[in-house]
C-alpha cells in the first residue's frame, strides 16, 4: 500500500467563495469544481492542494483529510480489522472515485479513496 496524496478539506457553507483566496491571491489552479468542492492545485505539483467544501458529497460530512491510496480496499479492511470506526461504508461514487470514511484515534473523519479506472 502507498499513500499517493493527501488533501485537506475545509469546510465553507460556499465554497466558491475560496477562489478569491487560493486561486487570486495564492495562485493555485482550479483541478476540481463540482459546485459543493472546489480543489485547488499547484501548477507543477499536483500533489499541493486544498479542497473548500459545502458537504462531503453524497450526503456526507466534510472529512478532515482525504488520503489517495493505490488500494483502497485493502486500506479498508486493515481499518476494519484494526476496529477503527468506518462512518461511512466503501462506495463507489459518481465522480469517479472508490473511497470510504474512517475516524482516526483523535475523532477526526478521514476520507479514504482511490480513482476509478
Amino acid at each position: 500500500m502507498t499513500v499517493l496524496r493527501i488533501v485537506a478539506n475545509l469546510a465553507a457553507p460556499d465554497p466558491q467563495q475560496a477562489r478569491a483566496f487560493y486561486q487570486d491571491l495564492l495562485g493555485l489552479d482550479v483541478a476540481m469544481d463540482h459546485d459543493w468542492i472546489l480543489t485547488f492545485a499547484g501548477h507543477e505539483h499536483q500533489q499541493v492542494q486544498v479542497s473548500v467544501a459545502s458537504t462531503g458529497g453524497s450526503g456526507t460530512p466534510v472529512p478532515c483529510l482525504s488520503i489517495e491510496v493505490d488500494d483502497v480496499e485493502a486500506v479498508h479492511d486493515r481499518a476494519r480489522l484494526a476496529d477503527f470506526a468506518i462512518v461511512y461504508p466503501l462506495t463507489d461514487e459518481p465522480w469517479g472515485v472508490r473511497r470510504f470514511f474512517v475516524r482516526d484515534p483523535l475523532g477526526n473523519v478521514i476520507n479514504i479513496l482511490s480513482h476509478r479506472a
